[in-house]
């Protein structure tokens, strides 16, 4: 885990535009560029956009893209704003995404990417030090068909999701507008980090059963025993 830190930092110090985010509380997602760079997108989805590290590798390989962008903690969200404020086509919205519009509780954990619309599992606090909860917030979620409509949606686009548990959820939350995604890459679980979290089956079966495949695996993570815990996992649309 050490080395692969000290290869995304390394990296990241041979561009000025991520030396500057750095500088700023956000490294970009290096451990992507590899998956996006195979792909032409004009339009990137994030839901889960944190202080924006996959957003900054996102625009770096797709620089005529629109990015929206969805996060629904404050304090990530300012650093986002800081560093994208002068590209114009990048959008934050500040709310979750899921089935309905409601509010819910977000369980924030001390490195607030970890937070989750889900309580965070004492396996989560074992393998991951320093995401324990310290608090609970209330926030909007909403479906994404709330912000954004299909007209708006832009060819080729890409749908990325990082919602700690949440996936399921946030993915019903999309269903409406999920035929305008080329792309769906989206982070699973194989243990309960999460409590009552759905797994990484239930996400590929749902997924399955709207005409996307499962194209690639990338970035596994392994526990002291070697045993999958979690990984990214892409996905290609396959309907008419």
């Amino acid at each position: 885990m050490i080395i692969k830190k000290i290869i995304k930092l390394c990296s990241i110090l041979h561009d000025p535009v991520l030396v500057h985010a750095l500088l700023k509380g956000t490294m970009a997602g290096m451990e992507h560029r590899k998956v996006l760079c195979g792909l032409s997108c004009m339009h990137v989805v994030d839901i889960g956009a944190n202080r924006g590290q996959f957003a900054l590798i996102a625009r770096k390989c797709f620089p005529k893209a629109r990015i929206d962008s969805y996060e629904p903690l404050i304090e990530p969200s300012s650093i986002y704003r800081f560093i994208f404020k002068k590209d114009q086509h990048v959008y934050l919205h500040h709310c979750a995404i899921g089935p309905k519009v409601s509010k819910g509780s977000i369980h924030v954990s001390e490195h607030d990417d970890s937070s989750s619309l889900l309580p965070i599992s004492s396996l989560q606090e074992a393998m991951f030090p320093g995401t324990a909860e310290k608090e609970t917030r209330s926030v909007d979620i909403c479906p994404l068909e709330e912000t954004l409509s299909a007209e708006d949606i832009r060819d080729p686009a890409l749908l990325k999701l990082d919602v700690q548990g949440y996936e399921l959820q946030a993915l019903q939350g999309c269903e409406s507008l999920l035929h305008r995604f080329c792309y769906v890459y989206v982070e699973c679980s194989f243990v309960e980090l999460y409590v009552g979290q759905n797994f990484a089956n239930d996400v590929v079966a749902w997924l399955s059963g709207r005409s996307f495949i499962l194209v690639g695996v990338y970035n596994m993570i392994y526990n002291i025993k070697g045993q999958a815990v979690q990984a990214d996992f892409m996905f290609s649309y396959q309907g008419v």
